[in-house]
């Protein structure tokens, strides 16, 4: 019987079983869902610092102490429930990344009133379609980008906090705003195909970002 070849993976991904299960069904794949970008725009600022695989190993964790990621639910936690937050050695304590992520909720639903939802903002930094980089070499994959700096300053400016350029570039791999899969990999071509299906018509039709 034919051994079968194993499937090439980005480098990050061969690290732990938990890893490659995010890298084959989430990463980099384009997200059009408000509850889920907010998660991402959560869990990534968390990870600055840390290691994407202990925020994965607090996914769960997070999830059921941040009321599941409802940003119309966190926007109500005062600081006392915060403070109890901050208690919870399952969660990352820092109280500069809980408070940020109290108040990026609040800042995320003043960006949904505004633009219809949170995917008819954010889209616009890319033109509505994802980047489709090609890079072999892990290091060749950057760690900001001219999309993620823009994303950086006008989040700042609409009130979001610990949305750095780094960090907002992280964020664009994760909700699949772009496609860093390396070539050898094989979710580079499948992500590549979800690309073309059709945006939401706010998305497609909002005025572009003037970088």
């Amino acid at each position: 019987m034919p051994v079968k070849k194993p499937r090439g993976r980005c480098d990050w991904a061969l690290a732990n079983p938990r890893l490659r299960a995010y890298h084959d069904r989430e990463w980099g794949v384009p997200l059009h869902d408000d509850r889920r970008l907010f998660e991402f725009l959560v869990l990534d600022a968390f990870q600055a610092g840390l290691s994407w695989a202990i925020i994965l190993d607090k996914r769960e964790d997070f999830r059921r102490a941040l009321a599941g990621f409802d940003p119309q639910r966190l926007a109500r936690f005062d600081r006392r429930r915060i403070e109890r937050l901050l208690q919870d050695r399952r969660l990352v304590r820092n109280r500069l990344k809980m408070e940020a992520t109290v108040n990026n909720a609040r800042a995320f639903l003043e960006v949904q009133q505004q633009f219809g939802s949170f995917d008819s903002y954010i889209w616009r930094f890319v033109d509505g379609r994802p980047r489709q980089n090609r890079f072999r070499l892990s290091s060749q994959v950057p760690a900001q980008s001219q999309e993620s700096r823009a994303m950086s300053r006008d989040l700042r400016a609409r009130g979001f906090s610990f949305v750095g350029p780094v960090i907002c570039y992280a964020f664009m791999q994760a909700a699949g705003l772009v496609n860093d899969h390396l070539l050898g990999c094989f979710r580079h071509r499948q992500v590549a195909r979800l690309a073309r299906t059709a945006l939401p018509a706010t998305a497609r039709d909002s005025t572009l970002c003037d970088f």
